[in-house]
């Protein structure tokens, strides 16, 4: 998708291109690199001024790129000489496509670039199409940029990335509107239910030898949450027959770090929380802060003799009071459509799918991952036939799990 009208600078995996598509005195100049040192610092001071979701943070991209090593560039879109938005990308093969994707693959979700809000407005659909001209230049390679999981709008600003063909993603995400207090939470979700069942399993916590809710504040207590949470994860993914997507050793220490490091800010964007009872943590949670929204990233319990009392459930209703408490104005369970999320929520969000070819190659495959797209929504949309397919997945469960967890 190259332009001919526009002029470009190219050197190894490296361009620079320049359209007159901008209107007025305002040029728009796309510069693609690989994520350097150089690259990062100069994001992060971007970062500074910018919107953007955790999982385009500079703290995410830094730990990523170090832990993960993925094949990542940044893409930045400058109009009038100054950057409006900047995407941070890996490359991953895909067959034999080449596919770039936001850092971190299928852990971010709820996607939103880092953007300049006081500039939104000068970003156009043909200022972003000079955006992926320079990609296609500096890495010819690439044949499909996608950008997946977007957030239509970020604190009520407008995704610009949205602009751009898009089709809704498979999976719904559901979160919960704190308007008024957790008071006013409560009152709209079956509240003297909810309270009768915190006050039961308060009990049975206390006369199985007690109980704390906890919050990581030291590296230590980090690492203490998070060995739990992925030996959890890891029981509950065998017995499910799906693929354990926090298995990589590397995705492990990139979260001991990224959760580590960010105790070391007065407002840590990235918090975990955990239910110990008896000594032994039965619950835990882990959170990010993405403007007003405190959005729950993942979750698991303890499957032991304490699980018929619901120690997730308790932490939810803890954290969400807390959350209300802290002044968000949304919590957000993130990606999935569970049970125990429908007990809180009466927010549903559908994240957007942008496909953009680059290569003749891609256009073939946007056009698979569309369809294949069209496919999970019916069968999540369809409660018998989701049903059925859990059902099977547990059935299965100790044969080559599924790939897909969601």
């Amino acid at each position: 998708m190259a332009d001919a009208t526009a002029s470009l600078k190219e050197s190894g995996h490296r361009a620079v291109m320049t359209s007159p598509r901008a209107t007025g005195d305002s040029l728009a100049v796309a510069s693609v690199s690989p994520i350097s040192d150089e690259a990062q610092a100069a994001y992060s001071v971007f970062c500074r001024t910018a919107l953007f979701a955790p999982a385009q943070s500079p703290q995410w991209v830094r730990h990523w790129t170090e832990e993960i090593r993925p094949d990542a560039i940044l893409a930045t879109l400058a109009v009038g000489g100054r950057p409006v938005l900047s995407l941070a990308l890996e490359i991953e093969r895909y067959g034999p496509f080449r596919i770039a994707h936001f850092l971190g693959g299928r852990h971010a979700n709820g996607n939103f670039a880092a953007m300049d809000p006081a500039r939104l407005d000068e970003i156009t659909r043909p200022q972003m199409r000079t955006l992926f001209d320079a990609v296609a230049a500096a890495r010819p390679d690439i044949d499909v940029v996608a950008l997946q999981r977007l957030l239509p709008d970020f604190d009520g600003t407008a995704n610009p990335l949205a602009k751009l063909p898009s089709f809704p993603s498979p999976n719904l995400s559901l979160a919960v509107d704190l308007d008024g207090g957790f008071e006013a939470v409560l009152s709209r979700m079956n509240g003297k239910r909810k309270k009768k069942k915190h006050r039961s399993q308060a009990r049975k916590f206390e006369t199985a030898g007690g109980f704390r809710r906890t919050q990581a504040r030291t590296p230590e207590e980090v690492h203490s949450l998070l060995y739990a949470f992925f030996a959890m994860k890891e029981f509950r993914f065998r017995r499910m027959g799906i693929a354990n997507v926090f298995a990589d050793p590397q995705v492990r220490i990139f979260f001991h770090k990224l959760f580590a490091e960010a105790l070391k800010e007065s407002e840590p964007p990235f918090l975990l929380h955990g239910l110990e009872v008896a000594g032994k943590l039965r619950a835990v949670t882990g959170s990010s802060v993405g403007g007003r929204r405190l959005i729950c990233e993942f979750g698991a319990i303890s499957e032991d003799d304490l699980a018929h009392a619901s120690p997730g459930d308790f932490l939810f209703f803890e954290n969400i009071a807390e959350a209300c408490r802290n002044g968000f104005s949304v919590y957000d369970f993130s990606v999935g459509d569970e049970p125990y999320k429908r007990q809180w929520c009466d927010i549903e969000m559908k994240h957007l799918d942008v496909l953009v070819p680059l290569t003749l190659k891609g256009r073939m495959l946007a056009s698979g991952l569309r369809g294949n797209a069209s496919v999970k929504a019916f069968i999540k949309n369809s409660p018998k036939i989701w049903s059925l397919t859990k059902a099977l997945r547990r059935k299965t469960a100790g044969k080559k799990p599924q790939a897909d967890e969601d």
